[in-house]
């Protein structure tokens, strides 16, 4: 028999689009921490990233030692120094048994470091074993090791890109070590090539066309609150701050994260609805400038809007249908006593209508008629 000849397959990316930002802001996060020598830097990557989930990365004595660094001692003193306490010996311990290593930074809360879910955590971490032990640097110092962590985070598969700017000194003294090593296939001044080999740990790449598998990931893996609101813009997160801090309102973290982050849902509208909705409007004549009062009134002392709940239980001490609330609200915003940001919630304001020398607004022909 004959072997079939040709070009080996491509090692498939370890990292989605995603997840290679993930793996820069663990670095840069390194990077951001008062720790000067390159065995520190490397252990910090490692505990950091064990730790991104839960506040607590667990290390056993022999990770320790597959890290080889110079001066493990030095370098277990110095991420302690920082306040991350070891529940255990690491040193001086069994091999085998797992230290957890807790880092105040990294525990869930309002700033927390590394707001990673689950699956990125777990990725990112795969990532930097399989980076740290690639061929070309598996038996080489610290130093070549973390920059092989920088050099892959930032990369491009196939083009070259410019060096991290936040990459320790120590690093850059040995990337002409790298090239020499077959980690890197270019090196130009401030730019860099991945090799053949190790493209595969690129972290920067064109985001593939969605598949069924990355769906169902993303799904699996839902925008942690604090990612939420590192992305929004400075306004939207003067808002949420302004309702998380509300000292009138009180309301709960989970309470507040859940109506900011949900995918707006259209109530369904049917004659119940639309029967309620008649007969609340029959009870409550000319609803508009009240309304319009009372969102005014409640920005005032709240620092902003009312919520839908809140603008109807100020209109009627009757409790009404979620469905009836949002028809009400719906049809004091089409006559122009209210308006909004939608769909941002608590946005909630006063229209055209209220405004000194508006015409008046005439009542809803459908609400009337309906």
């Amino acid at each position: 028999m004959t072997a079939t000849t040709g070009a080996p397959s491509p090692v498939p990316f370890l990292l989605t689009p995603q997840q290679g930002e993930a793996a820069r802001r663990l670095l840069s996060y390194v990077a951001s921490l008062p720790l000067h020598a390159v065995d520190a830097q490397l252990l910090a990557v490692v505990v950091a990233i064990r730790a991104a989930q839960k506040g607590v990365g667990n290390l056993t004595g022999q990770d320790l030692r597959s890290l080889r660094l110079a001066d493990a001692e030095g370098a277990v003193a110095a991420v302690t120094a920082l306040g991350w306490q070891a529940r255990g010996d690491l040193i001086g311990g069994s091999p085998d048994i797992p230290v957890g290593i807790a880092v105040p930074g990294l525990a869930d809360g309002p700033d927390r470091r590394l707001p990673f879910g689950k699956v990125k955590r777990s990725r990112v971490s795969g990532w930097t074993s399989r980076t740290l032990n690639a061929k070309p640097v598996k038996k080489t110092p610290p130093a070549m090791r973390l920059a092989a962590l920088y050099l892959a985070a930032h990369a491009k598969p196939d083009l070259p890109g410019a060096l991290p700017a936040d990459m320790p000194e120590h690093c850059r003294a040995v990337l002409p070590d790298l090239l020499a090593k077959g980690f890197l296939k270019e090196l130009d001044g401030t730019t860099y090539l991945l090799a053949d080999a190790v493209r595969h740990l690129s972290g920067m790449r064109t985001p593939p066309a969605p598949t069924a598998r990355a769906r169902e990931e993303d799904a699996a893996e839902p925008l942690s609150w604090d990612a939420w609101k590192a992305q929004a813009s400075v306004a939207l997160r003067r808002h949420v701050e302004a309702v998380e801090n509300c000292p009138r309102c009180s309301l709960s973290p989970g309470r507040v994260s859940e109506a900011f982050m949900r995918k707006p849902v259209p109530a369904q509208l049917d004659d119940k609805v639309l029967a309620a909705y008649a007969a609340w409007r029959d009870s409550h004549p000319q609803p508009g400038p009240r309304a319009a009062q009372f969102a005014a009134e409640f920005r005032a002392a709240h620092g902003h809007g009312p919520s839908v709940k809140q603008l109807c239980q100020g209109l009627a001490e009757r409790k009404q249908s979620r469905r009836l609330r949002i028809y009400i609200v719906r049809q004091l915003i089409a006559e122009g006593w209210l308006t909004n940001t939608e769909p941002v919630p608590w946005t909630l304001r006063p229209g055209k209508a209220a405004q000194p020398g508006a015409p008046a607004s005439p009542v809803s022909t459908r609400a009337r008629t309906s």
